[in-house]
């Protein structure tokens, strides 16, 4: 019998070739909550977009520097402003003179589990992309997909000249992505997840897990999780009445990590906030929720 696969194994700091234009280096952080790492992509051929530098971490860095190999760098872009995604954007636009652009800021104090998820308060771009501008080089052009959900700020980047979609935390190859108050929104979520269906994507470039394709099927089969769910949260306070997050993880997520609970209860949150948003649960005190 073959060992259980540890995210950890993978080698990280390889260039590692995708497509034509897409190349990705991966960051050495994996945890839970990051799965194998943080994924940097790196498009073009002659001069380069870096998508989603990383952490801040030397050996990541250098191992980007050794990808770039001296070229131009045209843009570094970043998805959103979770510090496992954008604080490595300062010291390589530093080395390289290439300019930050991408997701606007945003600094929140969120008062979720998830130390990796927290805001990078540094963070600040030279240029904000709105929803179908671009970025452009030789061969290439990324185009901004406005995803709110996962945080507010969050852009996917579609790359035209292959189909393909840099999906960020908004949709992942391996889980769902968490979805956590006061800044994450499964009403945002729910909408945009509803648009990239509409999108005629080939492939999806998540920055956590491999490549995915047939996307809008997976996106599909996401949407119904959450629908299911949320049924599950509908059922559980029928049968339960007044009830608290804590229990409903407990009940709902049995064999999952138990180091996941904590985000899995803020996704919870987020379910129970668009419950409410449309008439149907309503917060008592206490931490607790019921139908309505």
């Amino acid at each position: 019998m073959a060992p259980p696969f540890d995210p950890a194994d993978l080698p990280t700091g390889i260039l590692m070739p995708l497509s034509p234009l897409v190349n990705r280096v991966l960051a050495p952080n994996s945890s839970p909550f990051t799965y194998t790492g943080t994924q940097t992509y790196m498009v073009g051929v002659e001069a380069v977009a870096i998508i989603d530098p990383g952490p801040d971490d030397a050996a990541h860095l250098a191992a980007l520097r050794a990808a770039i190999a001296g070229r131009p760098v045209a843009a570094i872009l970043c998805t959103h402003t979770h510090r496992d995604h954008s604080p490595a954007a300062r010291p390589l636009a530093q080395a390289t003179g290439a300019p930050i652009i991408g997701c606007a800021p945003l600094t929140l104090e969120d008062d979720g589990p998830r130390a990796d998820a927290a805001f990078d308060a540094e963070y600040r771009p030279d240029r904000v992309l709105t929803d179908g501008e671009q970025v452009s080089g030789p061969g290439w052009t990324l185009e901004a997909v406005a995803t709110p959900g996962h945080t507010s700020n969050h852009l996917c980047f579609a790359l035209p000249q292959e189909q393909a979609l840099f999906t960020g935390d908004h949709v992942m190859g391996w889980s769902t992505s968490v979805i956590s108050p006061p800044d994450g929104d499964m009403t945002a979520y729910m909408r945009s997840m509803q648009r990239l269906t509409e999108r005629d994507d080939i492939v999806y470039y998540p920055a956590h897990g491999e490549p995915i394709d047939a996307p809008q099927r997976l996106v599909r089969g996401m949407m119904g999780h959450r629908k299911q769910r949320e049924g599950q949260i509908l059922r559980f306070m029928e049968r339960n009445g007044d009830s608290a997050i804590p229990d409903m993880v407990a009940d709902m997520y049995k064999g999952v990590d138990p180091r996941l609970h904590g985000a899995a209860g803020r996704s919870v949150l987020a379910h129970l906030i668009d419950l409410h948003g449309r008439g149907m649960a309503e917060r008592i005190g206490d931490g607790r929720w019921r139908t309505a």
